[in-house]
């Protein structure tokens, strides 16, 4: 990647301290949970896993993340070979473009709606009683949990796995079909080598992902034999008021993370790289009669599971009465708050991701480059931005409890807790969207500003926001998204005092009037789609400017 030009002092100041400012935001927020955690400690962590309950926590944690790591693996598996074996497919692109919906939609909506499609009363059940069963299927416990998983994290895998299907050249089915291969043997020498190199990163990070599950568990966990480490300490808190083991249980989880993190850094990093691109190769080996028909099947299967908890969604929302809950005074005050804190957090994720990018731009230039303080700083920034991976909001929340039980009502200081753990949950997520093109846009504009003379505040003034607001919408869009349908930091610190759209659906739910909470869900599902349309027509703008820039 190309890297900007020498850049003036000017220039670099104020970048620098920019960066400075989020690493030190950052730590600070994040080392005072950590310090009271370790102030809680009662015994060592060995102490800790010997305890029986972390015991039985930490097992039916790896048990149900391994179980729905390898069932929506091997279930993408299939999906993402008749995708790219049927490239003229009908619905194909549509079937494609569903796969993206349950990765943007607040988790609990999509509780909801596998609740309706494979609930005690739900599509699934209902059917099956009408053919003499007697409603065999549980929503709630185990199988729960890997419904859900497997409902957002099979898309996640297909995507991933199509892209690298797609990438394979054109040139490799035209010598199987003129070496007549059968389907299985041009799964066998082409798809399943391309496949194999994808396969374990896109199961590290979807084994990460079902670890630190909270809103999925806590809805469809039904009791202690289903509980996961971060469910248990928003038990051992909220409920039990047992902060000696909700301590014991954030450093498993720590423990736990790292281990996984760790494991996860030897593997193959794994990329969408459009999946949806339109691209097309002749597949020989998908003509055939009976081929056509077992891919149509599972297309068939994979687009009901995805489209029917979503049609669902919609279905129950219109029926409930949607223009007396946003006349009711706690949803003004739930949609109010989710905003207010959704924006701030935004904001903040946004912002701190452009500084600390900006802020590695030019630590990569001039004479201090290659120096070791320049090295230790650039890592810390990209690992700031990382730290929520290791340190899940669970643990943060816990710790930002135990500071703040002292001082009196801890509901008092919720909302800029939240915040800050909204904040630092979606900073990743921005400054995967950002880096790419503030790197080179940067790139491109370095000569010119420094030939021009212009200060900071003109340079992004004149030459940056121009171009960046694009991605710069888009990361904002989306980390707002991300921070309207969180439930797990609200979860624990949620009263009167800030109530959420997430919360209040969760109340709903918890005192089964299912129809409100059906209607609270597809309100709150229409405002995250406006703000992912909102961000891609954000990215579309912001590609526009490129071609045109490039043009000129």
């Amino acid at each position: 990647m190309l890297r900007p030009l020498h850049q003036s002092r000017r220039q670099r100041l104020p970048a620098l301290a920019g960066g400075l400012l989020v690493l030190g935001l950052t730590s600070a927020f994040v080392g005072v949970a950590l310090i009271f955690l370790l102030s809680g400690r009662a015994g060592g962590l060995w102490q800790a896993f010997s305890d029986p309950v972390v015991q039985a926590v930490l097992g039916f944690t790896l048990w149900q993340a391994l179980l729905s790591t390898l069932i929506a693996v091997g279930l993408a598996v299939p999906v993402a070979s008749a995708l790219a074996r049927q490239p003229s497919f009908p619905g194909r692109q549509w079937l494609i473009r569903l796969m993206a919906v349950p990765m943007g939609l607040p988790v609990l909506i999509g509780a909801l709606g596998l609740i309706g499609i494979f609930g005690r009363n739900g599509l699934v059940n209902d059917a099956l009683a009408a053919l003499g069963f007697s409603q065999p299927i549980s929503i709630y416990g185990l199988s729960g949990i890997l419904i859900a998983h497997v409902f957002f994290n099979l898309p996640l895998a297909t995507r991933l796995m199509l892209s690298a299907l797609e990438r394979v050249p054109a040139e490799y089915w035209r010598t199987t079909a003129s070496l007549g291969l059968s389907p299985l043997s041009s799964f066998r020498f082409v798809e399943w080598p391309v496949l194999a190199r994808v396969i374990p990163g896109a199961a590290g990070l979807i084994f990460m992902l079902c670890v630190t599950s909270f809103t999925l568990v806590l809805i469809f966990g039904g009791g202690p034999a289903a509980t996961t480490i971060e469910v248990a300490i928003y038990q051992a808190l909220r409920f039990d008021f047992d902060p000696a083991r909700a301590v014991s249980l954030a450093f498993v989880q720590i423990t736990v993370t790292a281990c996984v993190l760790a494991g996860l850094s030897f593997l193959p990093a794994v990329s969408d790289t459009g999946a949806t691109s339109g691209r097309t190769a002749i597949r020989y080996d998908g003509r055939r009669p009976v081929v056509l028909l077992l891919d149509a099947i599972v297309l068939a299967c994979a687009g009901l599971f995805l489209a029917l908890p979503l049609g669902q969604i919609v279905a129950s929302g219109l029926k409930a009465d949607l223009m007396g809950l946003i006349g009711q005074p706690a949803f003004r005050q739930a949609a109010t708050t989710s905003l207010i804190v959704a924006t701030v957090a935004g904001l903040l994720a946004t912002g701190g991701a452009y500084a600390a990018i900006a802020a590695r731009g030019v630590l990569s230039t001039g004479p201090s480059a290659k120096t070791w303080p320049a090295r230790l700083y650039s890592a810390c920034l990209v690992g700031v931005s990382s730290l929520v991976l290791l340190i899940p909001t669970s643990v943060l929340a816990t710790g930002w409890f135990l500071a703040l039980r002292p001082h009196g009502d801890i509901a008092e200081f919720a909302p800029v807790v939240v915040v800050g753990i909204n904040a630092l949950m979606a900073l990743p997520f921005a400054v995967r969207v950002l880096e790419p093109a503030v790197f080179e846009h940067r790139t491109r504009t370095a000569r010119l500003s420094e030939s021009l003379g212009l200060s900071v505040g003109q340079r992004l003034r004149l030459v940056d926001w121009p171009v960046l607001r694009g991605p710069l919408m888009t990361a904002f869009a989306f980390t707002m998204a991300l921070s309207l349908g969180d439930l797990g930091a609200v979860a624990l610190f949620g009263s009167e005092n800030i109530s959420t759209l997430p919360t209040l659906i969760y109340a709903r739910m918890g005192s089964y009037r299912s129809h409100d909470a059906d209607g609270l869900a597809l309100i709150l599902g229409v405002i995250c789609l406006a703000l992912a349309l909102v961000g891609a027509s954000g990215s579309s703008r912001g590609d526009s400017q490129k071609e045109r820039a490039h043009a000129t």
